[in-house]
C-alpha cells in the first residue's frame, strides 16, 4: 500500500497547509498526486510471480484512489474557486489528470495483469469490481493495436478539453437583463424587489443565476420581461458553445466508430443498466405513449384558464409556461407558491435537511471548524455513524457551498472529492448549489422547488458518504452504473411532501409559526398537477441528448433538432432564438444518457413506496434502505440492489400512479 493516504496529502485549495493557494502550489500538489499514482502503476507492472488480489488489485486501486481524488478536487476548484487565475490553472491540471486516466484505461500491461489475477476466495464485491473494470478496459479499446490506441487517446484528450471548455463558458458567461422601472417587477415577492434596488441611473440589474431567473419566470406579470429573461438564460455561452458542442459530438462519434459501435449512444449504454441505445429508445417510447394524453389534458386545462383572462390567446408561449401554471394553481388549488416562501428561509432549511438526514440514516453531523475550505461562505461537516457523535465512528466529511458568486458554477450538484477506503481514509464530498443567500435584512427565502432540490442533492451526498466505506476506492461512494446514480437523490425528494417532517423545520421567518398542515396539503395537491408535463419536458431533454449523439454529427443542425424535439414533446409555442444547447451542461456530463433521470425516477418512486408514509423517519425500512441501497456503493450491480431492496424487479406501477395522482379540484374561480 501507499505510505500516505489521500487524506493526508491535504487538499488542493490549501496544498501547503498555509490557508492559501496559488498556481505554483496547486501544480505541485497535482504533480505529487500523479507521482504517487505512477508509483502504484509501476509497482503493479514490475511484479513477478503469481498475481493475486493483494499484490495486483491493491496496487491498481491505490493508483485509482490517487487519480480519482486528484481529478475530483482539482475539478472542484475549476468550478468554484473565487479567483479566476486559480480556476484557469485548475482547468489545465484537470485536463492533465484526465489524460493520465486515459493512459491508464489503454494500458495493456495493467489490463493483462488484472485479467491474470487469481480471484479464488474473493468476495462478491471484489469480483464485481474486477469484472466491471475489465469490461470498461475493453470498452476503452485496450485490445486495439498501438496506433489505434494512440488515436483513441488523442480523441479522448480532445473530448475532455472540449467538455471542460464548454462547462467553463457556461460558468463564466452570466447574462444580465436591465429593468428601467420597478413597476416592471410587479408580481415578484417583496423581498426579491428589496434585494434588487435601482442603481444611480434608476436601472435594476437581473442576472441569469437561479435566484433571479426562477422568480422572474414564475411570478413576473410583465410578459416582455419574462421573454427577455428566457432568451438571456437560453443564450448563455452562445455562440461559442455551439461550435464546441459540434466538435465534441464529432470526436465522440469517431471514438465510438473506432471501438466498433455505430453511435456514441451505443457505446455509452454498453456498461449501463439500460444495456443499449435500442433499449433506451424503447423505454422513451413507452413513456411517450404513457404521458401524451395526460400532458395534453393538463395543457388544455391551463390554456382554458388563461383564455378567461385573455380571450384572444390561442397558445401558451414557452417563456410563459411557469407563470401560467402558477396562476392556475392559485385559483384551482387555492395555492400561491409565494405563500410558502416565508416558511423556507435558507438557514433553517439547511438545518432541517441535515436533521432529516441524521434521523433517516442514523448518523450525526458536527461542524468541522478546523477544516480547510475554498471560500469563506463554505461550511464543512464531519459525519459520525450512529445517532450520537460522542460514541460513533467518524465516517466522512462534506462541504456546503450553497450560494451563487461571480465565476462559480451556476448549477446544482453533489461532487465526490475523496473516495473512502476502509481503515485508511474516510470519504469526502461537496454540495455545489446556488440558493438565495441570507444577508442582513434578507433571510434568503427559498421557493419550494429549491427545497426539493436541496433534498435531491443531499440524497447524492449521503450515497457518497455511506457508500464510501469500502475496501476499494474504485467501488467507493457513488460508483454504481451511471443510470443508477439518480435513484437515491430522487427518492429523498419525496420526503419533502410530508407535512409532519416539514413542520419540524419550516417555520415562518417572522413569527416562528410552523408551516400549517393544510398549506402543505394545498402545496402537494397543486404540485401534483403538471407531472405528465414534467415527464414530457424530461423526454425533450432526454431525446435531444440521445439524438445529438445518435445522428451523424457531420449533418447535424443543432437548432433544427432542438426545435424538432421541443415541438414533438411540448405544446408551448417555440421561441426563436432559443439556444438552450449552448448551456445544457448535461450534454458533456451525461452525454447521450440523460434518460437516467426518468429511468431512476421509476426506481426511486418504487423504493419510496416501501416506506410507512405515516412515520417516515422512524420507519425501520430507512435502515434497510441505508444498508441495502446506499452502503454497497459500487460493489453490487444496480439491478441486484433493486432486487435485494424490493424483493423483485422494479415496477412502473408507483411511477404511473404518481403521474396520474388525482386530487379533488374545486371549481375554478374567476381568473
Amino acid at each position: 500500500m501507499l505510505g500516505q493516504s489521500v487524506e493526508e496529502a491535504g487538499h488542493p485549495w490549501n496544498p501547503d497547509g498555509q490557508g492559501i493557494v496559488d498556481e505554483s502550489s496547486l501544480e505541485k500538489w497535482v504533480e505529487a498526486a500523479l507521482e504517487r499514482h505512477q508509483k502504484a502503476i509501476d509497482r503493479l507492472l514490475t511484479l513477478h510471480g503469481q498475481r493475486d488480489i493483494a499484490n495486483t488489485l491493491r496496487a491498481y486501486d491505490d493508483a485509482i484512489a490517487e487519480l480519482g481524488a486528484a481529478g475530483s478536487q482539482t475539478a472542484l476548484l475549476d468550478s468554484v474557486h473565487p479567483e479566476k487565475k486559480i480556476r484557469d490553472k485548475a482547468q489545465v491540471l484537470t485536463q492533465k489528470i484526465a489524460e493520465a486516466g486515459t493512459l491508464l484505461a489503454l494500458n495493456q500491461g495493467v489490463y493483462s495483469a488484472l485479467n491474470a489475477m487469481d480471484l479464488t476466495g474473493a468476495d462478491d464485491g471484489t469480483q464485481h469490481y474486477v469484472e466491471r473494470t475489465l469490461l470498461q478496459y475493453r470498452l476503452a479499446g485496450v485490445d486495439k493495436d498501438e496506433a489505434t490506441r494512440s488515436r483513441i487517446k488523442e480523441l479522448q484528450d480532445k473530448a475532455t478539453l472540449l467538455s471542460l471548455t464548454f462547462g467553463r463558458n457556461v460558468q463564466e458567461n452570466v447574462n444580465r437583463v436591465q429593468v428601467g422601472n420597478v413597476s416592471d417587477l410587479e408580481g415578484l415577492p417583496e423581498d426579491f424587489i428589496k434585494a434588487h434596488p435601482p442603481d444611480e441611473h434608476g436601472q435594476i440589474t437581473l442576472t441569469t443565476d437561479y435566484p433571479d431567473y426562477m422568480p422572474i419566470m414564475t411570478f413576473a406579470k410583465n410578459a416582455e420581461l419574462r421573454l427577455r429573461m428566457f432568451l438571456a438564460y437560453n443564450t448563455r455561452a452562445y455562440p461559442a458553445n455551439g461550435a464546441i458542442l459540434l466538435d465534441l459530438l464529432k470526436t465522440r462519434r469517431e471514438i465510438a466508430t473506432i471501438l466498433g459501435f455505430e453511435t456514441w449512444a451505443d457505446l455509452a449504454t454498453a456498461d449501463q443498466m439500460m444495456a443499449s441505445a435500442a433499449n433506451m429508445k424503447s423505454f422513451l417510447s413507452d413513456l411517450d405513449r404513457a404521458t401524451k394524453t395526460g400532458a395534453e389534458r393538463e395543457y388544455a386545462t391551463v390554456l382554458e384558464f388563461v383564455r378567461k383572462e385573455k380571450p384572444t390567446m390561442v397558445s401558451i408561449d414557452a417563456d410563459s409556461r411557469a407563470y401560467w401554471y402558477e396562476q392556475y394553481r392559485r385559483v384551482a388549488y387555492a395555492f400561491d407558491s409565494q405563500s410558502v416562501r416565508p416558511y423556507f428561509p435558507y438557514r433553517p432549511v439547511e438545518k432541517g435537511v441535515l436533521h432529516t438526514a441524521e434521523k433517516l440514516f442514523q448518523v450525526t453531523f458536527r461542524p468541522a471548524k478546523d477544516a480547510d475550505v475554498w471560500h469563506e461562505s463554505v461550511s464543512a461537516w464531519d459525519v459520525f455513524d450512529g445517532p450520537s457523535s460522542d460514541s460513533g465512528e467518524k465516517i466522512g466529511r462534506f462541504y456546503l457551498d450553497m450560494h451563487p458568486r461571480e465565476g462559480k458554477d451556476k448549477w446544482f450538484s453533489a461532487h465526490p472529492l475523496i473516495p473512502g477506503i476502509a481503515g485508511k481514509q474516510v470519504p469526502e464530498a461537496a454540495l455545489i448549489c446556488n440558493f438565495p443567500e441570507p444577508k442582513e435584512g434578507n433571510p434568503g427565502l427559498m421557493q419550494y422547488s429549491d427545497v426539493v432540490t436541496f433534498f435531491h442533492e443531499f440524497g447524492h451526498l449521503m450515497h457518497a458518504i455511506l457508500g464510501g466505506q469500502q475496501k476499494w476506492a474504485g467501488v467507493s461512494g457513488i460508483a454504481t452504473e451511471g443510470d443508477f446514480v439518480e435513484v437515491p437523490s430522487q427518492m429523498l425528494e419525496e420526503f419533502f411532501r410530508d407535512a409532519q417532517l416539514l413542520a419540524s423545520f419550516a417555520k415562518h421567518y417572522e413569527t416562528g409559526e410552523p408551516i400549517p398542515a393544510e398549506l402543505v396539503e394545498k402545496m402537494n395537491r397543486a404540485g401534483a398537477f403538471g407531472r405528465a408535463d414534467w415527464v414530457r419536458t424530461q423526454l425533450f431533454y432526454t431525446s435531444y441528448s440521445l439524438d445529438t449523439h445518435y445522428e451523424d454529427p457531420e449533418k447535424l443542425n443543432l437548432d433544427i433538432l432542438l426545435q424538432a424535439d421541443y415541438t414533438k414533446f411540448l405544446p408551448y409555442t417555440w421561441i426563436d432564438g432559443n439556444r438552450m444547447y449552448a448551456s445544457f451542461t448535461h450534454l458533456t456530463g451525461y452525454s447521450s444518457n440523460y434518460y437516467t433521470y426518468l429511468f431512476d425516477k421509476v426506481i426511486a418512486l418504487d423504493f419510496f413506496n416501501q416506506f410507512n408514509r405515516s412515520n417516515l423517519l422512524e420507519d425501520p425500512v430507512a435502515l434497510r434502505y441505508r444498508k441495502t441501497v446506499l452502503e454497497p456503493g459500487g460493489t453490487v450491480p444496480g439491478k441486484s440492489i433493486v432486487q435485494q431492496f424490493l424483493g423483485r424487479e422494479q415496477s412502473i406501477e408507483a411511477f404511473t400512479r404518481w403521474i396520474g395522482e388525482e386530487f379533488e379540484q374545486p371549481a375554478l374561480a374567476s381568473a
